[in-house]
């Protein structure tokens, strides 16, 4: 009784920079959404761009367990990095949705036109992003101790982000994605600096 057992140095370092990171984490996603309703006035077309984040979340969770299952600072860091990335890739869809959406495509060929013809701009700037990191998965570890498992973890998210981006992000705006005629001009009209009122019904 009155004796108690407390793990300190490197593994109590480790758990505050974890906190912290988590934390950090959450500020990141919070801010993404914003920034991303400051570009589209839409929390609709906001939502189905963070879709992504989920997504490349998996790839990072499966990177970790593929490599021994620890999940380091650097690990941390990897998977607040590939949401950027993914949001990305989300707003070169759903961007190119809107714009066709304008030019008066139905639903359906906004989604079919609008993902083939961005299904190259997706790829190579994922492979990109891919191609830079692949030097940190080979060689010696020494020297890459804090890079590989963050390399590791944005290649695994990168990968599930930008297919299942094609995949998952398409029938998710032909679904929910596709707004009140009102809603929209209302948008259109505040992206061209144009003030007048759209009534709603």
């Amino acid at each position: 009784s009155g004796y108690f057992i407390e793990y300190g140095g490197q593994f109590e370092s480790q758990q505050q920079a974890t906190r912290i990171l988590m934390s950090y984490g959450g500020v990141a996603v919070v801010l993404i959404f914003l920034l991303l309703y400051k570009a589209f006035n839409s929390a609709r077309a906001s939502f189905l761009i963070m879709a992504n984040l989920p997504l490349a979340l998996i790839g990072g969770v499966i990177a970790i367990f593929a490599t021994g299952g620890i999940m380091s600072v650097p690990s941390l860091i990897g998977l607040i990095s590939v949401f950027g990335i993914a949001a990305r890739n989300g707003i070169i869809l759903v961007t190119h949705y809107h714009k066709l959406r304008v030019d008066g495509f139905s639903r359906e060929e906004v989604v079919v036109e609008g993902s083939k013809e961005r299904l190259a701009p997706v790829l190579m700037t994922a492979a990109a992003a891919a191609f830079g990191l692949l030097p940190l998965l080979f060689g010696e570890l020494a020297g890459k101790e804090l890079d590989r498992p963050m390399a590791q973890v944005i290649l695994g998210g990168l990968f599930t982000s930008t297919v299942l981006n094609m995949i998952v992000v398409p029938v998710l705006y032909l679904k929910y994605g596709w707004e009140k005629e009102e809603v929209f001009e209302r948008q259109l009209a505040i992206e061209r600096g144009e003030i007048f009122a759209v009534s709603e019904k």
